[in-house]
């Protein structure tokens, strides 16, 4: 039902609003909603539902493939109304990696890049802030219920709830942490492509934000145990500044953890820009740049005839 809403700000100041800043503002947004989402469904998993009785102990969590796939799922419906909250307004990137493939690769501009990177990692700041205001109570039991190294009274496993680490089999080594991400990012992007790309097989009656949500679900189902899945920059490095200042310290930044990782910071940001490049120029390579192919020898004449040219009176 179609209806009159009245504008909240005055119309003079609205026009500022129609350009880049309002694009901004979308990016700002749909980041916030991603995360709020995202890392609420870790937050439940890991400090709310055991700390809330709902599990076998205070300090139960992920003893079956139930509580993967309770994250998966979450995170799938996170950047699901992420994207639909954003993208009328800004195509709905909400992720640092697919703002620069779009900019490779989609003609989108290369001004705009830095302003959607910062209101990316903004709102996914903004939105871990949220989590930890609803959940910190949970947040703190579970930690002084909990036993092993601390930083200023806080675990790793309550940083998992933010940002990302690596899992102990690759015994504090980089490639490993770093090819998951390129991997995991390349297929984000290449489907996303797919999604979007009118030629293919296009999603059709909006429905291009579920789709998404779901190639995030496979993404964290196939390859999610061994970095978290960060695949999005703003999506880690965001939170990761939150808990930075909040008090988890050097979990945080350089992200270590003693014996296990150390300066982990800087791979699910390099990782997931590498990953996504590389993704798109997959998707142009193998399908893409068929598709133009065979769009043009439809457009050629039937064989034995010229194409016809036109004569000036």
């Amino acid at each position: 039902m179609a209806v009159d809403i009245p504008p909240l700000v005055k119309t003079s100041r609205l026009r500022s609003r129609g350009g880049l800043l309002g694009e901004c503002l979308a990016e700002f947004l749909g980041t916030f909603v991603l995360i709020s989402f995202g890392c609420g469904v870790v937050a439940m998993a890991v400090a709310a539902l055991p700390g809330s009785g709902r599990a076998a102990t205070t300090t139960t969590i992920f003893l079956a493939a139930g509580d993967w796939l309770l994250i998966t799922w979450g995170w799938a419906f996170a950047v699901m109304f992420g994207v639909y909250v954003a993208g009328g307004i800004s195509g709905a990137h909400l992720n640092p990696a697919v703002t620069l493939a779009m900019a490779l690769r989609r003609g989108f501009s290369w001004a705009k890049v830095l302003p959607y990177w910062a209101a990316q990692v903004v709102g996914a700041l903004t939105g871990a802030a949220l989590v930890y205001l609803v959940y910190h109570d949970a947040i703190n039991t579970f930690d002084r219920t909990v036993a092993g190294p601390k930083v200023n009274g806080h675990t790793n496993t309550t940083f998992s709830i933010f940002a990302t680490f690596p899992a102990p089999y690759f015994h504090g080594g980089v490639w490993g942490p770093l090819i998951d991400q390129i991997v995991g990012t390349a297929f984000l992007l290449m489907l996303i492509a797919a999604v979007i790309d009118l030629r293919n097989q296009a999603v059709q009656a909006n429905l291009g934000p579920l789709i998404i949500g779901l190639v995030v679900a496979a993404i964290g189902m196939s390859y999610g145990a061994n970095a978290g899945y960060a695949i999005n920059p703003a999506r880690d490095f965001g939170p990761r500044l939150f808990t930075y200042a909040a008090g988890w310290g050097s979990l945080a930044f350089p992200g270590s953890v003693s014996g296990a990782f150390s300066g982990y910071w800087w791979i699910p940001i390099v990782g997931p820009l590498i990953g996504g490049a590389i993704g798109i120029l997959l998707y142009d390579l193998f399908i893409g740049d068929v598709l133009l192919a065979r769009t043009e020898l439809a457009q050629l004449p039937p064989p034995g005839r010229s194409t016809p040219t036109r004569t000036e009176e």
